[in-house]
């Protein structure tokens, strides 16, 4: 069967609508992973992923007659857009089911593309059955995301492209794996001119059809399956690519979500290219790989395989890459509820730029904080917690933890009943290192702070709010110390969403 799917390959008919999509040196990857690194950049592709190539080539190999009558598919996203622009190349119809749920932006790039599209159900495998009987009903063709030979056949055209470019040892090719087509195609064609390149699957932890087939021998069907990365969310492989997989893939390695967005900000710093998380999953898979076997000076391959990425997750992926990164340590620090206490553990802090800083009053004898810092790896948290200890400040810490990092981080705070006397001031500042620091050092006066919040967002000023506790009497030198402070800051002290969820509950 290699040297059918060998043939197959060769033949493919792609380039109607396809292009021959660069491989490109990640100069910032290979130099923080000592190895040279190399994007196969599909996410150029017209649809910005390399669904089309598979579903072009399908397409293009059907009979003139049931060409005429037109194709179907389902698909949430890239499949669907490389149907319907293959179809509107060939002349034919196509008919695209999609789940209800599909976002605006997708069901409109695939009108866009010529493709007619019928929402049902609220899952792929509601529109993947739904698409299955209008199959029948309407005397279409199928055109399958990847269980068909013919369109794995045309992603191992990505295979073969990439063999041209790189005329020198390859140590390994990773790449996604949703229901398996596109590493098949390319497993396909590298193994049988080049066995020794590995070829390395990537899944997301929580999508990992094809790990557990594996692994039992036989095909695995998924109860659920993870979101995240919608591009690759399978619950269960195909025959044919699961077939292929156990005869040419070394192996598959699984990825959590920070380690994908931290792949998504890494290709961005070396492409200004912005991939979308299964689009990802190879780069996040081969730094995992390089750290695991400790690895130098090979030549490794990702495929950057998709960049439809929803404007919405962003700050999503923007936040979790850090983490992704080790980049960013959390904590919840107890101090003593005294004058000093705050400046003593700014002191602690030293050069180490904070990201996020969030503090309200509970208690008359320690405060609890919960604090953000930008660390170089894994072993800086741990030097700053030694730290903080040793300073008498009790630290816990949260940097791997689940619930801080999807909500609490979000949720403190909240009424006081300690917070009488309470004004509640927003400030901003120019957002460079230190200018945090050198606030909080100004914030010296004998009124207690009784709320503080602050995170860093990457915009170009920082912004704050900062409950200070200032007794009537004393409003005239309070003004007079913010004239001084040389700050921008409104007074909220009055907003009624502050005295519905924070104020002062005596």
């Amino acid at each position: 069967m290699s040297s059918d799917y060998l043939e197959r390959i060769l033949k493919a008919r792609v380039y109607d609508v396809a292009k021959e999509t660069p491989l490109d040196y990640a100069p910032n990857l290979s130099a923080r992973l000592n190895n040279r690194v190399f994007l196969k950049r599909e996410d150029l592709q017209s649809v910005f992923s390399f669904k089309l190539r598979g579903a072009y080539n399908k397409m293009a190999q059907l009979p003139p007659e049931l060409l005429k009558k037109g194709v179907i598919a389902a698909s949430a996203g890239n499949h669907a857009q490389g149907v319907a622009l293959g179809a509107s190349k060939l002349g034919t119809r196509s008919l695209i089911v999609m789940p209800t749920t599909t976002p605006q932006v997708k069901i409109d790039a695939v009108k866009l593309r010529g493709g007619e599209v019928v929402l049902h159900g609220e899952t792929f495998d509601d529109a993947y059955a739904y698409a299955r009987q209008l199959e029948a009903e309407k005397g279409l063709t199928f055109v399958h995301p990847f269980n068909d030979p013919d369109v794995i056949a045309g992603q191992g055209t990505i295979g073969m492209e990439i063999l041209r470019q790189y005329q020198k040892p390859i140590h390994a090719i990773f790449v996604a794996i949703g229901g398996g087509g596109l590493i098949s195609g390319i497993a396909c064609y590298v193994k049988r001119l080049y066995p020794d390149i590995k070829i390395i699957g990537v899944e997301p932890i929580d999508a990992d059809a094809m790990s557990q087939s594996l692994k039992a021998g036989h095909r695995v069907k998924l109860a659920q399956v993870g979101l995240f990365a919608d591009g690759v969310a399978v619950r269960e492989v195909g025959d044919e690519t699961f077939r292929l997989c156990q005869q040419y893939v070394d192996e598959v390695i699984l990825v959590g979500t920070d380690d994908t967005c931290a792949a998504i900000k890494d290709v961005f710093e070396d492409t200004r290219s912005i991939l979308e998380p299964a689009g990802a999953l190879a780069i996040a898979g081969l730094k995992a790989y390089v750290e695991r076997e400790n690895i130098t000076e090979e030549t490794l391959i990702a495929i950057a395989c998709g960049a439809n990425m929803n404007f919405d997750r962003l700050r999503f992926v923007s936040e979790r890459a850090e983490y992704g990164e080790r980049r960013e340590a959390i904590f919840a620090v107890k101090i003593p509820e005294k004058q000093g206490s705050l400046r003593k553990f700014c002191e602690c802090l030293g050069q180490n730029n904070l990201t996020e800083f969030s503090y309200r009053i509970a208690d008359r004898t320690e405060a609890h904080i919960f604090v953000g810092l930008q660390i170089q790896d894994r072993s800086d948290a741990s030097r700053m917690v030694e730290i903080f200890e040793k300073n008498g400040f009790q630290t816990l810490d949260l940097t791997d933890d689940e619930l801080t990092k999807l909500h609490l981080r979000h949720m403190v705070g909240g009424r006081s009943q300690l917070a009488s006397h309470e004004l509640l001031y927003r400030f901003e500042f120019p957002e460079r290192p230190g200018a945090l620091m050198k606030f909080l050092q100004c914030m010296s006066p004998d009124w207690n702070i009784s709320l503080f919040h602050y995170r860093n967002h990457g915009a170009d000023y920082g912004r704050i709010v900062v409950g200070m506790q200032v007794p009537p009497d004393e409003m005239e030198e309070w003004q007079a110390f913010l004239d001084t402070l040389g700050y921008p800051y409104c007074n909220e002290s009055e907003n009624p969403a502050y005295k519905l969820f924070l104020g002062s509950s005596d």
